[in-house]
């Protein structure tokens, strides 16, 4: 059995203007679940991971707006969504696959390093968009960074590098009993090891795709598949010249000029897995299985 995994992003969980509901999630999952189920049912062993953007900032919004000096950091934030998306992403499988196979949400804790340039410069979008001017009040009135994503505006909090996954023990076991696991949602939660070894939660959110390239390399998996709402990488990106990319090395790839805050990320972290001797799969969700059977997306390969 070779083993997959997939890492679903925000955009394609939760379509962009759609509604912070629970509903249009749960429909959005119900469409990711069918894809994944296929390629359990093509003899993968499989492993999901997902974005947690919209959902986490959500969850600071309600905080803030009840006490904000009671307010829950980003890490137990981290934690309540990787359970909330879990949770639904689960039940889904689960009536997908015919409750034929164990399917379980594990939350992940994930090191990161206190030092870490990351918390001087935060980068990476959380909760909804704005327009600049009520992007800015909310800045200012709830002390927060804020970014331009595309033609809107959304708050920005840090986003160090993934360093060591300690649940990786936990993981590894629940796979060796066939179950489909759903881990590091959203990045992990993002925890610090202290000087007597212990650990402790930090105020941040890690980059899913980042994360779930972590996770794969620990793990040996074959094959890492980053997972949106678009068809494949494409050249040109953005002009009426644009085409799609079904094959590319990493050279090839890390070459291409493409949106520092979406597909760069991925890229990225196709690379980091690549590097480690496996093959990534960027494109469609709904194309999951057909991106790992080399017949839809764009493959990432390591350089001829």
């Amino acid at each position: 059995m070779s083993s997959s995994q997939s890492a679903s992003g925000g955009n394609a969980l939760l379509r962009r203007g759609e509604p912070l509901t629970a509903a249009a999630q749960r429909a959005n999952v119900k469409i990711a679940a069918q894809s994944l189920a296929d390629i359990v049912r093509a003899g993968h062993q499989l492993v999901v991971t997902h974005g947690n953007g919209p959902q986490v900032g959500l969850l600071a919004l309600q905080g803030a707006a009840y006490k904000p000096d009671e307010a829950y950091p980003l890490d137990v934030l981290g934690a309540e969504t990787e359970g909330m998306i879990g949770y639904i992403i689960e039940q889904e499988l689960e009536n997908a696959l015919d409750h034929d196979r164990p399917v379980a949400t594990l939350l992940t804790q994930v090191l990161v390093d206190k030092d870490d340039p990351a918390f001087k410069k935060p980068t990476k979008f959380v909760g909804p968009v704005y327009d600049k001017e009520e992007a800015e009040t909310k800045a200012e009135a709830a002390g927060w960074h804020i970014a331009q994503d595309g033609d809107r505006w959304r708050r920005v909090v840090p986003s160090p590098k993934p360093l060591e996954i300690p649940d990786m023990r936990v993981l590894q076991l629940l796979l060796e009993q066939g179950v489909v696991v759903i881990c590091a949602g959203g990045g992990g939660i993002p925890i610090l090891r202290r000087d007597d070894g212990s650990m402790i939660g930090i105020e941040a959110v890690i980059d899913k795709d980042a994360a779930s390239a972590l996770l794969a390399s620990q793990l040996g998996a074959d094959a890492l598949l980053l997972l949106t709402d678009v068809d494949a990488i494409c050249r040109n990106f953005g002009k009426d010249t644009a085409a799609p990319i079904h094959e590319l090395t990493l050279d090839e790839a890390r070459k291409l000029d493409l949106p520092a805050g979406s597909m760069g990320p991925k890229i990225a972290a196709a690379g980091n897995f690549v590097e480690s001797g496996g093959v990534s799969g960027i494109g469609k969700l709904e194309d999951a299985l057909a991106i790992l059977t080399r017949d839809a997306g764009t493959r990432i390969l390591p350089a001829v």
